[in-house]
């Protein structure tokens, strides 16, 4: 480490210290140092905390937590192609090299996109680079289907960087979650690319699927199955698609590249957890929310609505698949765009997850709600902070007047 340290201090930085001919791009080696070493720079002003844990190593903190994720879904993207051609002799190794050579490409038109743009913003502004993207960038790719043509990638990126984050000022600035308006940015821009049985599941180079096979998602798949066929007497909601509740909770199911796995989300969330990045106040009353919306229409929708098979999806089938808890786990909990106060934590969670249920089953044309729901309550997370400590403040006004009385 003492060599680097030295090759990048002797070496590297010289022509972009002030009167070299490289200043202008100082940013660039600089974010080199600092990634791999504490800053060379402290606080001018204000509280000093002597701490080597900076947001770079906060950020790699939860690209850490993702990497399950990443790993499960490079396998189930392998998983699925073979499943879709029939093949059975596909070994382990076989459907992981696949799904790596299909989601590493997403992973590099993020970062290179993103971090391309950043660094541009960084020399024009002649400021360190934003660590934010550091953790954006991974969770793109992660929430976009398999097979989502690689251009559509960078020009959602790119829109996300710059009107989603720089627009406002840069890390830590930003009203909405970056990747998740990426993920928006597709939906709404390219609607009969992002949607359909090709982007989940991918056929390339080996011919079409077997007769019968569909590659939809279980919540397209329930949009379209009426209730009586979607169920079974064993109680398997997916028994037409030949998947069950465990199935979902492991993962071997369609869907985006890193959300199809609850049991890899979970498995970030404990890492999150542990390293107090993520809050435990937003996990938890979302998945809350999401159960007693679920709960609700459970109660009141058969009677009512007989023919929305969402209305007959057991409430806990809806935690389990689709995005939701890949949402509440790692964009949910962004420190950015969350609600920062104790108790704005618990409304703004349990609203994600009550708004999330509510989209998904009252609107089957747009059966993932969990996006919607994250970015409408990102907007509402400053008015509920603010009546929360409006509501603190009162609080501590009638004690006082009561201690003086």
């Amino acid at each position: 480490m003492k060599a680097l340290k030295d090759l990048i201090d002797n070496k590297l930085m010289p022509p972009f210290k002030e009167g070299g001919k490289l200043h202008k791009f100082w940013p660039i080696p600089d974010s080199l140092d600092t990634f791999a070493f504490v800053p060379g720079h402290v606080t001018k002003s204000g509280s000093h905390i002597r701490d080597g844990i900076d947001m770079k190593r906060t950020m790699f903190m939860v690209i850490v937590a993702l990497i399950p994720c990443l790993l499960f879904g490079m396998y189930n993207v392998g998983y699925q192609h073979y499943m879709a051609m029939g093949v059975t002799t596909a070994t382990f190794g076989d459907m992981f090299l696949f799904g790596a050579l299909k989601v590493l490409p997403l992973v590099i038109v993020s970062y290179g996109v993103g971090l391309g743009i950043e660094f541009i913003f960084c020399i024009v502004k002649s400021h360190a680079i934003n660590e934010g993207f550091l953790v954006s960038g991974m969770l793109i790719p992660l929430c976009m289907p398999v097979d989502v043509p690689l251009w559509m990638v960078g020009v959602a990126t790119a829109f996300a960087v710059v009107i989603g984050k720089e627009v406002f000022g840069g890390t830590g600035m930003n009203i909405l979650n970056v990747a998740l308006t990426a993920r928006a940015f597709l939906f709404f821009a390219y609607p009969t690319e992002m949607s359909g049985n090709k982007v989940w599941i991918n056929t390339a180079g080996d011919g079409k699927p077997v007769d019968g096979y569909t590659g939809e998602t279980l919540l397209a798949k329930a949009t379209t199955t009426p209730v009586s066929e979607f169920t079974d007497t064993a109680g398997n909601a997916y028994a037409s698609v030949n998947a069950s509740l465990l199935d979902a909770i492991y993962g071997f199911i369609p869907g985006s590249v890193g959300e199809t796995s609850v049991i890899a989300i979970l498995i970030g969330a404990g890492i999150l957890l542990w390293t107090g990045i993520g809050s435990w106040r937003i996990m938890l009353s979302a998945i809350a929310g999401g159960a007693v919306m679920g709960l609700i229409f459970n109660l009141v929708g058969p009677a009512y609505f007989p023919n929305n098979t969402f209305l007959a999806l057991p409430w806990w089938y809806h935690l389990a698949i689709g995005g939701f808890m890949f949402g509440v786990v790692f964009m949910a909990t962004d420190p950015v765009t969350a609600s920062q106060t104790a108790t704005g934590k618990y409304i703004y969670g349990f609203l994600i997850g009550f708004l999330a249920i509510l989209i998904r089953t009252v609107n089957p044309a747009y059966p993932e709600g969990v996006m919607m729901a994250i970015l409408f309550m990102n907007v509402m997370a400053p008015m509920i902070d603010h009546y929360v400590i409006e509501a603190n403040i009162k609080r501590r006004m009638n004690r006082l007047k009561v201690k003086t009385a």
